[in-house]
């Protein structure tokens, strides 16, 4: 699905929020052009392995050293045709490097500039590192979730803050902004912090808090294990069932199908969360997950298998869906990914043929943006660009 053919991005991140946000721009169409430092530059920058990020299927890229006035006059140039750049910086550093977004605005007032952190452009944490798990700590996303063997915080499965809270919010605002353009002729400043989007994933609760004065956290409100009707019980080979029977009638079905309809009536009682819980867990323990979805899961009873990542892969009904596509790497061979994730549309896509390690774009990218091959060879020359 083309939705975005014909726009054009920048990206100067290689991986976190921005390099999923650019991700999910690409495969809505738009050409991403991913720019990195020039090797041996002295900036610390990390490569994705080969297959994360889609592989950078659909995308450009090139090199170009920022701290040369050259390489600045390079990204310049670029920007005077671009709809977006992403940015992942830590505030300020953008600005000081010369590419901040008064500087790209005076060569480009129609231009998207998406800066991402992970705490915003201001505010006491501003300057502060940081990773997924430091945001989920931040965004009280932690607190509220299982407890390990010690009782501490239990370490996420996924990259939630990253993916959800800060590639999604960079992308749909990046959207947003592209609208919003079409309708005033002028660009915008776009401050993601990647905290502010786990802000919203808490929503449920901080709004609880802010409103009532109640805190929420593991095992105090229903969905965070309180009652029985909502959590993970093991069946006898020790794999796990998702149970998320929240409504009454879900409850019901699920207490008859298991033999224990005594416990329907008293679902939110309090005070019999734990009898039910074993309850639930005693009959659980007398079946094969397998057996137990066969038996549950059609039934209106909002139970799901707990699956490996390998029997994700598997899984027949997301097979159906073409969640997955087959790659082609000149040096990994054919392998299956990730299809994009385009809400439903159609995702009958074509074998990708991603590009080898070190690959880059240069010569094309720089033609396509108004430079001569007299230029490009004296930028390349003067280790302006690579």
């Amino acid at each position: 699905m083309s939705f975005l053919q014909g726009l054009t991005a920048l990206d100067l991140a290689a991986v976190g929020p921005a390099a999923r946000a650019s991700r999910i721009l690409a495969d809505y169409g738009m050409r991403v052009i991913k720019v990195a430092p020039v090797t041996g530059s002295g900036v610390d920058a990390v490569e994705p392995v080969y297959h994360a990020y889609g592989g950078g299927r659909g995308m450009q890229r090139i090199r170009i050293d920022l701290k040369s006035a050259a390489g600045r006059e390079v990204l310049f140039r670029l920007a005077r045709s671009a709809d977006a750049l992403i940015e992942s910086y830590r505030p300020g550093v953008a600005s000081r490097l010369g590419v901040g977004y008064e500087q790209l605005k005076a060569h480009n007032p129609r231009l998207i500039y998406c800066s991402t952190t992970g705490y915003g452009q201001q505010g006491p944490y501003s300057q502060w590192a940081g990773h997924d798990i430091d945001y989920l700590a931040v965004g009280g996303f932690l607190a509220c979730s299982g407890r390990d063997a010690e009782g501490r915080p239990a370490i996420p499965g996924a990259t939630v803050a990253d993916s959800a809270g800060g590639g999604m919010h960079a992308a749909m605002a990046i959207m947003a902004a592209l609208v919003g353009r079409s309708k005033t002729g002028t660009g915008t400043h776009l401050d993601v912090s990647v905290v502010d989007g786990v802000l919203n994933l808490m929503s449920l609760y901080l709004d609880q808090y802010l409103a009532t004065g109640e805190e929420t956290g593991p095992g105090s409100a229903l969905l965070t294990g309180k009652f029985a009707c909502y959590g993970v019980y093991t069946a006898s080979d020790g794999k796990h069932l998702a149970v998320g029977a929240i409504e009454g009638k879900f409850f019901r079905n699920l207490c008859k199908l298991l033999g224990i309809e005594q416990y329907a009536a008293a679902q939110y009682e309090p005070s019999r969360q734990e009898e039910i819980r074993r309850a639930m867990q005693q009959q659980f323990a007398t079946r094969t997950r397998d057996e137990w979805t066969e038996q549950l899961a059609g039934k209106d009873t909002c139970v799901a298998p707990v699956l490996t990542i390998a029997e994700v892969a598997a899984d027949p009904h997301l097979r159906s869906q073409r969640a997955f596509m087959t790659a082609n790497h000149p040096q990994h061979g054919k392998f299956e990914q990730l299809s994009p994730n385009l809400a439903g549309a159609e995702r009958n896509q074509p074998t990708f043929t991603l590009p080898p390690a070190g690959q880059l774009d240069t010569d094309q990218v720089l033609a396509g943006a108004g430079f001569s091959g007299d230029e490009i060879r004296q930028l390349r020359d003067g280790g302006s660009v690579q």
